[in-house]
């Protein structure tokens, strides 16, 4: 239960219906998510270590700001960590896996085929955590669960005016097909072309750093 309603309220926050900002109450998120009080804390005590709420006593919830800085300073993180992932996983995935990264790499094309931005979303979601799963390395995994939801609620925010679903679909299924295909070298040169679009779209949100 405490993880259907991380990610009930993680999609409401990454998806812009709970806004940055927003201040809110478990009793609010416990009948919106329709999940009871206990899982509901417990999932934003994972949301809160994962920067994308804060909790404050006695005041309530309140979602957490969207910083540009942050998404820079994350995303040097980020490359590092997901090309060691990309090689590990192409390496180690076992064929239902490797069937599961392509499958993905399909619905990608199709939902950028079709302008759905919440289904590419969560098919991103489902990349980022095969990768981690098929990786079979419990650190990598435990660093990047802090940053899959402000990367992916920073995209969501500006993709329409800095980037575009087909080029976004097309560098995703380019990593998955390449770890799919068991070519580690190919898998984290496409993970590096994966943060290279990411971030030159992040960049473009506010120019240059100074």
């Amino acid at each position: 239960m405490t993880e259907q309603a991380y990610r009930a309220i993680e999609e409401a926050i990454v998806t812009l219906s709970l806004r940055p900002g927003e201040v809110v109450s478990e009793a609010q998120l416990s009948t919106r998510s329709g999940f009871g009080r206990t899982p509901v804390r417990e999932a934003l005590q994972r949301l809160a270590r994962e920067r994308l709420v804060r909790i404050l006593p006695r005041r309530g919830i309140v979602v957490a700001a969207v910083d540009i800085r942050e998404q820079l300073r994350l995303l040097e993180v980020r490359r590092e960590i997901e090309r060691l992932t990309a090689r590990a996983a192409a390496r180690r995935a076992d064929a239902p896996q490797r069937e599961r990264l392509r499958g993905i790499a399909e619905a990608m094309l199709q939902a950028a085929a079709t302008n759905d931005e919440t289904g590419f979303l969560r098919l991103d979601r489902e990349l980022n955590l095969l990768l981690l799963e098929a990786a079979h390395n419990e650190f990598a995994a435990a660093a990047m669960a802090l940053m899959h939801g402000l990367s992916r609620r920073f995209w969501f925010i500006h993709w329409r005016r800095s980037a575009g679903l087909p080029e976004a679909a097309a560098a995703h299924a380019a990593l998955a097909r390449a770890t799919a295909d068991g070519a580690p070298e190919e898998a984290a040169a496409a993970s590096d072309r994966l943060i290279d679009y990411i971030e030159s779209f992040t960049r473009a949100t506010v120019g240059p750093e100074p």
